[in-house]
């Protein structure tokens, strides 16, 4: 097994989620994803993989020795079992699993469990106390349920990409799986809702299981502010605005006279006079016109452009100088080389070291979020495809002769 490098994470330390058992069915990003955050606080997670390759994820992106570095931060301690899930024998050791479980995270399309003999009704039966989690790109319900959807159409649905770029151009992508790691958030807050409800009814046992059901348009949609009131209320779209806060002045991306790009948040009412004294417009600090938000607001294009010009006069460090001596918040737009080198990330331990199958180490974001008492931490990078099938499968009471037979039968 391949273990994590401790950097300030004590491996004997409590974590809230000890003694929690997830099983996981599902591939790719938003329920790996949910499960990967409840493996990191201490559950139990049991992945189960299909034994002719597993996890695309495992082949996504930039590979290490034909492995996805992806893989190996977000299947980081989960337990990994092959099971044939098209082979009977294969779902009566799923049925084992579940009956012991406290969580089924799940991200197939609606009607793939019922397919294989795991309703509701099933699930129920099987674990009347168990908390199932359904990811999918449109609920369990309604009219588009059976329909594949990825998070690039729950982003598209959900009203994300129509508010995101210019105005003069096509709507434009976030660059990475913004909408399915949202919806599994929602999932895992979701799944410690449904827990707390179930031990503070009996506790495990004794019933009050219930489902989780996240679709990812749904989940983008939740995080779309006051666009739907604004709508209903005045009639008003909300579109592409570009780097700016619509309705909120300034707030803006400029580009300094070296071609660093530089982010300027002078939006509150303090700020925006220090701002403007820092870049030796006193008089607009001392205008009683823009003293407010909407002041600003209605002369934006006249700010910005005094903004604009005054940060391509000065080289990106000059400009992050004098407006930190001002107290406003300003920022280069990071590249991930530089998120690995600063000093902020450093000293607060944002990343954290892991090794490499082969021993290599290498940096890994920690896990998220910090709790002083109880920290999540990172036991082991993502396994190798059915690296614990007979360590689960002999805790459920199978003998070794009786997984040899379910291999050699095709069901793992």
């Amino acid at each position: 097994m391949s273990a994590a490098v401790p950097t300030g994470a004590d491996s004997t330390q409590p974590r809230p989620l000890d003694g929690l058992k997830v099983v996981e069915l599902g591939t790719l990003i938003a329920g790996p994803f949910a499960s990967r955050i409840l493996a990191e606080f201490g559950a139990e997670v049991i992945k189960v993989e299909a034994p002719d390759g597993g996890d695309p994820l495992r082949k996504w992106r930039l590979l290490y020795e034909g492995t996805s570095l992806w893989w190996f931060v977000q299947a980081r301690n989960k337990k990994s079992v092959t099971l044939n899930l098209k082979h009977p024998d294969a779902i009566a050791v799923l049925k084992k699993l579940l009956a012991g479980a406290d969580l089924l995270v799940e991200n197939f399309r609606p009607g793939v469990l019922d397919k294989l003999g795991l309703s509701e009704a099933v699930l129920k039966d099987i674990n009347p106390s168990l908390v199932t989690v359904r990811l999918s790109g449109f609920g369990q319900t309604g009219p588009m349920a059976q329909q594949p959807g990825f998070g690039a159409i729950g982003e598209s649905m959900g009203g994300l990409r129509y508010i995101t770029g210019f105005p003069d151009r096509p709507p434009v992508k976030v660059g990475i799986s913004i909408g399915d790691s949202i919806a599994a958030l929602w999932g895992v807050i979701g799944a410690l809702m449904a827990l707390r409800h179930r031990d503070a009814t009996g506790g495990r046992g004794a019933g009050q299981g219930q489902t989780v059901d996240v679709a990812l348009y749904e989940a983008v949609f939740a995080m779309m502010e006051s666009m739907l009131p604004e709508f209903d209320v005045f009639g008003f779209i909300r579109g592409r605005t570009g780097n700016i806060m619509p309705g909120i002045t300034p707030s803006n991306t400029h580009t300094a006279r070296d071609g660093r790009h530089i982010i300027v948040g002078g939006n509150g009412d303090a700020i925006f006079r220090r701002l403007m004294t820092a870049i030796g417009r006193p008089d607009l600090a001392a205008d009683p016109s823009l003293a407010d938000n909407a002041g600003r607001d209605a002369r934006r294009d006249e700010i910005y452009a005094l903004i604009d010009a005054w940060v391509a006069a000065h080289d990106g460090d000059e400009v992050l100088r004098v407006l930190g001596e001002a107290d406003v918040p300003v920022s280069r737009v990071y590249s991930i080389e530089d998120i690995a080198t600063d000093p902020q990330y450093l000293a607060r331990a944002v990343f954290e070291t892991a090794r490499l199958p082969d021993g290599r180490e290498f940096k890994t974001p920690a896990p998220m979020p910090r709790l002083s008492e109880t920290p999540g931490r990172t036991d082991w990078v993502g396994p190798a495809l059915g690296e614990h099938t007979d360590e689960v499968l002999s805790a459920l009471g199978y003998r070794q002769q009786d997984i040899a037979a379910l291999r050699a039968g095709g069901a793992l």
